[in-house]
């Protein structure tokens, strides 16, 4: 656990992909009625300075393009505690972050399911700054949950995974949402093939880039811009797929049941009707839950 000397020279950039997603996160729980998605810890986590801004004018991250983002946030977020509490309902006793960033599934539920081992991967700077922020905040770490530093372009995640206590011979439910469009095409199914290999009943939920000609062309520029935006960041996105193409190759590695979910649907699911708007506008990214 970082100490103190060390919480007060910890800095992060506000615009980084993971703070963006807090961000949008937290900034549900500010403006948007109804809520969906009850994650009170989002806020916290972005730290003192940065938390402050946000509380003080939730408006500044309010223009359509960031409410577009923030409904697939939120929408994404919903889906995975969906597949998660429902994996753990039915015995599954190990929980996988995969590039956890500043998710709270963990420290909001890991009093809940005292059972259930949790494992938080994501590169050693992030998992330093995350459990910084919890210190600040006054979080309680659960007993069973474990920060596991890990670079998945260049490390076997597993390997490093076991070495932290975790069993690959026992099912796992894996959330591994906003990383692989920052993976190679090869890299994505590098990761997807390992869970594949891992003990029955196993499950993981993760979202991937669409193939940009496959979509209308609004969204198309709405792709463009992002893509732009992150790329000037140091974060360029790196892969894209088919979503037949994919679908077949997720069979052809042995996953025994596969859900797909787009834009359209979780919006009816999550965002039926609602008085505010709130909804994803576009269709770039896409959903898939795969079980073993």
């Amino acid at each position: 656990m970082p100490d103190s000397v060390t919480i007060q020279n910890l800095s992060a950039n506000p615009n980084d992909s993971a703070h963006r997603v807090a961000i949008a996160r937290a900034v549900h729980q500010l403006l948007d009625d109804p809520k969906v998605l009850d994650d009170a810890l989002s806020l916290p986590l972005l730290g003192p300075e940065l938390g402050k801004a946000v509380s003080d004018d939730p408006f500044a991250y309010n223009d359509p393009s960031a409410r577009s983002m923030r409904a697939g946030i939120v929408v994404r977020s919903l889906l995975a505690e969906d597949v998660l509490n429902a994996a753990v309902a039915r015995g599954v006793a190990q929980v996988v972050s995969l590039g956890a960033g500043l998710d709270t599934y963990a420290l909001r539920h890991g009093a809940s399911m005292p059972q259930v081992s949790l494992y938080e991967v994501d590169q050693p700077a992030m998992l330093e700054l995350k459990q910084a922020r919890a210190v600040q905040a006054g979080l309680k770490i659960p007993a069973r949950m474990h920060f596991v530093a890990a670079d998945l372009a260049r490390q076997c995640w597993l390997e490093v995974l076991a070495r932290s206590g975790f069993d690959n011979a026992q099912p796992v439910a894996i959330s591994w949402l906003g990383v692989s469009p920052y993976l190679t095409p090869d890299q994505v199914r590098s990761v997807l093939a390992s869970v594949a290999g891992l003990a029955p009943g196993s499950v993981i939920i993760f979202d991937y880039r669409v193939a940009t000609d496959l979509l209308h062309p609004i969204e198309q520029s709405m792709v463009a811009v992002t893509e732009r935006i992150f790329a000037a960041m140091g974060e360029p996105w790196l892969s894209q797929f088919r979503p037949e193409e994919l679908l077949e190759e997720l069979q052809g590695m042995g996953f025994s049941q596969i859900d797909t979910y787009d834009a359209t649907g979780l919006n009816q699911r999550y965002f039926h009707r609602r008085k505010d708007g709130l909804q994803i506008a576009g269709g770039g990214f896409s959903y898939i839950v795969a079980q073993r």
